[in-house]
C-alpha cells in the first residue's frame, strides 16, 4: 500500500508498511500512481501524451523512471507487503495485557465550568468527590501488583481539577517513592492543571516530581475566556497565565505541554498557538472539541478546508522559526522518520481498557478517563482487580486489523486506530471511526512529513 500527496510543491510518495517516504518529481509521481494497473507499455505511452509538451520527458526517461520503482520493490521500500496481516485481530494485544499506566482521578470537582468539559465541569455527571489517601494507596498497590515484568510505570493525576486535592497528590507520591525500591519500579508521573491554584508549593514539589505537566490554555484571552470560566461567570486567562508562566521558567527544560482546545469559534487556531508562542511557551499542543454534534462549538464537515489550511500554516511557521533557531515543538508534529513507534503502538495504540486504567475518587476501574462519566464501562475496582473480564477482551481486540476501515487506510500505521473514546462517543462503539477526527489525523500527518522534508533540505542544502 502507498499514499501519495503533493503539498507545499514536494511530491511525495509514503510507503505504508516499510515508511519509505520518497520525494520525486511531478513524472516520477505519475509513473507511480500508474505503476500497478498498467504495463510499461501504457504507462509510456500516457505518460508521452500527458507531457507531450515536456521535450525533457523522453521515452528513455520513462523507462529508467520504471527500473529505479523496480529496485525500490526489490528492496522493499515501494508497494511493501503488509508483514503484520496474517495476526488475527483479537490476538495481537493478548499478549500485552500487563498493566503499566493509569490515570488517577484524585478530584471529581472543579473550580471552572468549561463549556466543553467532557468531564461536565469535573464531577464526570456524579457528585463532586475527591480521592482519599487510602483509594490512592489502594490504586497505587494494585498498579504495582499488576504490573509484574514492568519496571517504568506512568501514573497521571487527573481531575476535574486535581490541584483541589493536592496534599493527598503529594503523599501518593510520597509513597510511591517509597516503593520504587522495594518492587524495582520507576513512577513517572503526569499532573494535568488548568492553573488556577498553582503556587510557590506546587511549582517547587512539580517540577521535582513530576515527569511531564500539561497546562490548559486555549490560547488568546478572548478565546481562552470565552469558555473557560470560573463559577462566577469570570475568564480564568489573568489568572492562570502568569501562574503557567512562572511553572515553565522555574521547571528548567523539564517537560510540560501547554495544551489547548479549538471549537468552531476559534477555526484560526494557528494565531492561538501564535499567541502562546508570543507569552514564552514552546511545548504545545492544541486539540479539536470532541463533543455532541448538536454542541454550539461543536467542529463539522463544513470547517475541515479552513482547518486544513491552519495546519498548514502551522507547518510553514514552524518551518520559518526552525530556520531562525527559534524552534517550538507542536505534539502532533512530532515525527521520527528513521525510528517510530514500536509495533504494538503502531497495530493497537494507547492500550486503554487493557495496559492503561481510569481509577475513579472511590477505587472504580475504567478503560480510561474517557469512559467514566459510562457506567457500563466499569470494569472493576482497586481492591477486587477486574471483575468484568470480558471487558478486557473487547478492548484487546481494538486494533487497525480489527476495524475494516482502518484496515485499509493509508494512515493506518500512524494512527494505531485512533481514540475508542472518542470513536464510542460518536458512533456509539469502541470498534467504530470518528471520521472526522480521521480526516484531521491525516491531514496533520501529511504535514508532519512535509514539515521533517523541509527541515533535511534545510539542513542539507
Amino acid at each position: 500500500m502507498i499514499h501519495q500527496f503533493k503539498l507545499d510543491g514536494f511530491c511525495v510518495v509514503l510507503d505504508i508498511y516499510s515508511g519509505a517516504i520518497h520525494v520525486v518529481d511531478p513524472v516520477a509521481y505519475d509513473i507511480i500512481a500508474l505503476y500497478q494497473n498498467h504495463s510499461a507499455e501504457q504507462i509510456i505511452s500516457i505518460i508521452l501524451e500527458r507531457y507531450a509538451k515536456d521535450e525533457d520527458v523522453t521515452q528513455e526517461d520513462i523507462r529508467l523512471c520504471l527500473s529505479d520503482i523496480e529496485s525500490l520493490i526489490k528492496a522493499n521500500k515501494l508497494f511493501s507487503k503488509d508483514p503484520f496481516s496474517a495476526l488475527e485481530s483479537h490476538e495481537f494485544k493478548k499478549t500485552n495485557t500487563t498493566l503499566k499506566a493509569m490515570c488517577i482521578h484524585i478530584a471529581h470537582t472543579c473550580n471552572l465550568t468549561c463549556d466543553y468539559c467532557f468531564a461536565k465541569q469535573g464531577n464526570y455527571q456524579g457528585a463532586d468527590a475527591v480521592m482519599s489517601y487510602e483509594v490512592g494507596k489502594q490504586a497505587l498497590d494494585y498498579l504495582i501488583r499488576e504490573s509484574e515484568g514492568r519496571r517504568n510505570l506512568e501514573v497521571d493525576f487527573f481531575g476535574g481539577e486535581p490541584l483541589m486535592n493536592w496534599q493527598v497528590i503529594k503523599d501518593l507520591v510520597a509513597y510511591a517513592r517509597e516503593q520504587e525500591s522495594i518492587h524495582d519500579k520507576n513512577f513517572r508521573f503526569t499532573l494535568t492543571t488548568n492553573g488556577v491554584l498553582i503556587d510557590d508549593d506546587v511549582i517547587e514539589f512539580a517540577n521535582k516530581e513530576m515527569h511531564n505537566v500539561v497546562l490548559s490554555l486555549d490560547g488568546r484571552k478572548e478565546v481562552h475566556d470565552r469558555l473557560r470560566k470560573t463559577a462566577n461567570g469570570r475568564g480564568s486567562y489573568d489568572v492562570i497565565v502568569p501562574k503557567f508562566q512562572e511553572f515553565v521558567e522555574k521547571r528548567g527544560g523539564k517537560d510540560y505541554y501547554l495544551r489547548g482546545t479549538y471549537t468552531n469559534q476559534n477555526i484560526d487556531f494557528t494565531n492561538d498557538i501564535l499567541h502562546m508562542l508570543d507569552l514564552g511557551f514552546r511545548e504545545l499542543s492544541m486539540e479539536p472539541v470532541v463533543c455532541s454534534p448538536d454542541d454550539e462549538v461543536a467542529l463539522t464537515e463544513k470547517d475541515l478546508p479552513a482547518l486544513f489550511e491552519q495546519y498548514e500554516l502551522l507547518g510553514h511557521e514552524m518551518l520559518k522559526r526552525y530556520k531562525q533557531n527559534d524552534e517550538f515543538t507542536f505534539y502532533h508534529y512530532i515525527m521520527d522518520l528513521n525510528a517510530g513507534p514500536c509495533l504494538h503502538k503502531r497495530i493497537a495504540g494507547c492500550g486503554s481498557g487493557t495496559e492503561y486504567l481510569a481509577v475513579t475518587p472511590w477505587g472504580d476501574l475504567y478503560p480510561c478517563h474517557q469512559f467514566v462519566t459510562h457506567p457500563e464501562f466499569k470494569m472493576g475496582n482497586v481492591w477486587d482487580g477486574i471483575t468484568k473480564p470480558e471487558k478486557i477482551d473487547d478492548f484487546a481486540k481494538c486494533n487497525i486489523y480489527a476495524n475494516p476501515t482502518c484496515r485499509d487506510c493509508w494512515a493506518k500505521m500512524f494512527c494505531a486506530g485512533g481514540c475508542t473514546a472518542n470513536a464510542y462517543h460518536t458512533t456509539g462503539s469502541i470498534f467504530g471511526v470518528y471520521e472526522f477526527g480521521c480526516e484531521l489525523f491525516k491531514k496533520r500527518v501529511e504535514c508532519a512529513i512535509v514539515l521533517q522534508i523541509a527541515k533535511g533540505l534545510h539542513v542539507n542544502a
